[in-house]
């Protein structure tokens, strides 16, 4: 079962969900989205990592999607 938490930082939605992969570990996955023309969303690229929960993987996309939103956005 996937998990999936909406964030909002400046002008951009983050959408972060971990997935259960092997051994009882979690795969974080990011979703960035600009709340204003054009809103295209984008898929950013999370280090998959040792997460042993849920909440982990989340906050690895959530710090991730913030960073891509200070160099990028």
């Amino acid at each position: 079962m996937d998990v999936t938490k909406i964030f909002r930082h400046q002008d951009y939605e983050l959408v972060c969900s971990a997935k259960a992969v092997d051994a009882g570990k979690f795969a974080p996955s990011l979703v960035v989205s600009k709340q204003v023309w054009p809103t295209r969303p984008r898929v950013i690229a999370v280090k998959r990592g040792d997460h042993n929960s849920e909440d982990t993987a989340i906050d690895a996309a959530h710090a991730q999607g913030i960073e891509w939103v200070q160099n990028y956005g």
